[in-house]
């Protein structure tokens, strides 16, 4: 089982919350990027088999397999979701900020793509993806909006509330969670290093974040 991949054997997930428009940029994005599905699904940590699933839309990407993948195939989140933000674009109307969901979390453009960065406003429900360890190449900051966040550091833990922020090297592994059960909901910064061999996600690891 990859890293990436949290079943192992994951089957059809369709339902309201289903990325149709995903499946068909996979497979296009990653032919332009000539990459075969062997090729891209070892670089983005997946199996062969799962990200054919994501290809035909059998499977729902999660928020960290879609920036693995974006970053495999050089180029960003909007880009493989199909969004249609201009490029260049200097402002983001509220208006045009479509929420998108991807596993369990709800987030929102809010940057312009082809950028160095890619900026979102992110809801994370209590609850969801709190075991997951991420590691890759880059920096993020976030800062709370709403509710309370559950943000570990390597071999440290810390609790966020509204107002509060944190901005931190991606290659420390670091977990993200929500404190309460209303979740939590935060500006999110992340620079968009193109690292095909970048472990994005190390998996759950055992016991609960304090």
């Amino acid at each position: 089982m990859s890293p990436l991949e949290p079943d192992p054997e994951p089957g059809p997930e369709q339902g309201p919350d289903a990325l149709p428009a995903v499946a068909p940029q996979l497979r296009s994005l990653r032919r332009r990027a000539a990459l075969t599905l062997e090729a891209a699904s070892r670089a983005a940590g997946l199996s062969p088999a799962h990200l054919s699933r994501l290809e035909t839309g059998q499977r729902q990407p999660s928020l960290p397999m879609l920036l693995a993948l974006a970053r495999v195939y050089g180029t960003t989140v909007s880009e493989l979701l199909g969004e249609t933000v201009a490029e260049r674009d200097a402002v983001v109307r509220a208006a045009d900020m479509e929420p998108t969901r991807a596993g369990g979390w709800t987030y929102w453009q809010a940057g312009a793509s082809g950028r160095g960065m890619q900026a979102l406003r992110v809801h994370v429900p209590y609850g969801s993806q709190g075991d997951i360890v991420r590691v890759h190449p880059g920096e993020e900051w976030l800062h709370v909006l709403r509710g309370r966040l559950r943000l570990r550091l390597g071999d440290t833990a810390h609790l966020l509330g509204p107002g509060d922020s944190a901005h931190f090297d991606s290659l420390t592994p670091h977990r993200l969670a929500a404190q309460d059960p209303d979740g939590v909901e935060l500006l999110f910064v992340h620079t968009l290093l193109q690292s095909p061999t970048a472990a994005l996600c190390l998996g759950p690891t055992p016991g609960e974040m304090p």
